[in-house]
């Protein structure tokens, strides 16, 4: 097992808030974690509702959870009883003290909207995401980890091919079976074919009408399929920031397959050795950095990225409220350059430092307020302080 990073801040807020949801996909370690927090809650009780065994217990939720009063209850798989929720609620009011539920869930369209609603006030919310660069940097060195992305089983397979292999069976076993039981009832093969469409647009701006044609559906039911993956912590929708600029912005999102080690399964791409010669190669190492960015965060910064109709673009902004704090633009190259609509982006955003991530390891400057960094240095140094 792989110590997750993430687990320190769940029993903080444990300590803090009556329930914590821990959101994020399948297979990616929520119960795992969930059940390393037993070893410091030793009287805690784990429910996992696909039992049988353990959906019994819950025929009377009320009596059971009330007879853990004093105890760390965990539900996995919550979404599957939505119905919960408000006895939760009135649970906690009754006897309100932090650390009495962790909730864990895969997605679904109600779980968020749910919660929310039911334990307004008495909730946080925390995803788990993939192993990150820096948790895997042990095991895995950084092409690695980007080749094969951060589900647990593929960090820890005996091969790339095998954990090529593992990523062929999780996507199957996603549009099979995992999203039905999240209540997406649409055909698994018209699924995967968009899926994999959106594999192929990976880092491009989202056009509903041209992806539906493609499809054979309409703007709306795109879109709904888009939701729906974006929903199941499978697909990143990044939208631009706009705030107080007057240029002519674009206003569509940039869509992104979250994992990539699940891009590189849909796109086909047997080996890093062919990535490298792959159309897909810049796009990809794009979506990498972005996800490594994203994972850690400070609470209260947000991503998006700039582009104008006039060509200006910027891969990422980094916000904090109504304030840019740093641009960012990633290159797949050992000397990238500097071009004018990098200029011209930095003068639009009012002229917030701007980092350029490149697959180097050396950290220098590139002109004013442009600086050249490498990711692990710019996760450990630079990323900390914009927050």
């Amino acid at each position: 097992m792989i110590p997750r990073t993430l687990s320190a801040n769940v029993l903080a807020l444990l300590n803090e808030f009556p329930a914590v949801v821990l959101g994020g996909p399948r297979q990616v370690g929520k119960t795992t974690l969930a059940k390393s927090l037993l070893l410091i809650h030793p009287s805690g009780v784990y429910l996992d509702l696909e039992l049988p065994s353990d959906l019994a217990k819950l025929r009377d939720p009320e009596l059971y959870l009330r007879s853990l009063n004093d105890r760390l209850v965990i539900i996995d798989e919550v979404q599957r009883q939505p119905e919960l929720f408000p006895i939760l609620r009135a649970l906690i009011d009754q006897a309100r003290r932090p650390g009495r539920f962790l909730l864990l869930g895969s997605a679904s369209p109600g779980l968020l909207k749910q919660s929310s609603e039911s334990l307004a006030g008495r909730v946080i919310h925390v995803e788990l995401p993939p192993l990150t660069l820096a948790e895997t940097a042990e095991i895995l060195t950084l092409e690695e980890h980007w080749w094969r992305g951060g589900y647990p089983e593929a960090v820890l397979a005996a091969s790339s091919e095998q954990s090529r292999r593992w990523h062929e069976a999780l996507i199957a076993t996603y549009v099979e079976r995992d999203l039905p039981q999240l209540g997406f009832r649409i055909p698994s093969p018209e699924i995967r074919r968009f899926w994999m469409m959106l594999a192929h647009l990976h880092g491009q701006l989202w056009n509903a009408s041209q992806v539906a044609s493609s499809l054979g559906v309409s703007g709306p039911t795109a879109s709904r399929y888009l939701s729906m993956l974006q929903e199941t912590f499978l697909v990143r929708v990044l939208t631009p920031w706009h705030l107080n600029l007057k240029k002519r912005l674009v206003k569509s999102p940039k869509v992104y397959v979250r994992d990539s080690g699940i891009l590189h399964t849909l796109l086909g791409i047997p080996s890093f050795d062919a990535l490298q010669g792959h159309p897909q190669l810049g796009s990809s190492w794009e979506g990498y950095v972005l996800e490594q960015i994203w994972g850690a965060l400070s609470c209260g910064v947000q991503l998006h990225f700039h582009r104008t109709h006039a060509g200006a673009e910027l891969d990422f902004v980094v916000t904090q409220g109504t304030k840019v704090r740093a641009g960012i633009e990633v290159k797949n190259s050992l000397s990238p350059a500097l071009t004018r609509g990098l200029h011209e982006s930095r003068r639009n955003l009012r002229n917030p430092p701007i980092w350029i991530i490149y697959r180097g390891n050396e950290r220098y400057p590139a002109g004013e307020s442009f600086t050249v960094v490498g990711l692990k240095e710019f996760l450990h140094t630079v990323l900390p302080g914009l927050g």
